[in-house]
């Protein structure tokens, strides 16, 4: 044991009874300006409150990207699963899920360009839930 810290004896512990500290411990910052055990702390910003953390980073467009194609493939998969339980043939499924992949692409590539103008009713926010394929009914 040194300075009270680690084992009185190794004994039985399984180790060699060497204490090491750890390096990649963070001390939690401290939000006042008083002194306190870790001393002095500078009061954070007000317009960083809430990002302690270095700020808001932006999201990656590969992800996004990503993420808007596996909706747009999730609502054609809906759609072919309501055509199936309706009873349509193969072919005429074929032929909706096409007409639904042009005009999904068509509305993504829209969205995508409205999004890089800085433009656009929903910039930055998330797609309206009940909007799309599975929500619509099948004619």
């Amino acid at each position: 044991m040194y300075n009270g810290i680690g084992l009185q004896t190794a004994r039985g512990s399984g180790t060699n009874g060497y204490a090491q500290s750890n390096k990649f411990f963070v001390k939690p910052r401290s939000t006042t300006s008083g002194g306190g055990p870790g001393g002095l702390h500078k009061p954070l910003r007000p317009d960083a409150a809430g990002a302690v953390g270095g700020g808001m980073r932006k999201p990656n467009k590969e992800i996004l990207e990503h993420d808007r194609k596996r909706q747009v493939e999730l609502k054609l998969l809906v759609l072919r699963d309501a055509l199936e339980e309706h009873g349509y043939t193969e072919d005429e499924i074929e032929d909706r899920v096409a007409e639904a992949r042009k005009a999904s692409e068509a509305e993504a590539a829209a969205a995508v360009a409205a999004e890089e103008a800085g433009s656009g009713r929903g910039a930055g926010r998330p797609p309206l839930s009940g909007r799309g394929y599975g929500s619509v009914g099948v004619i």
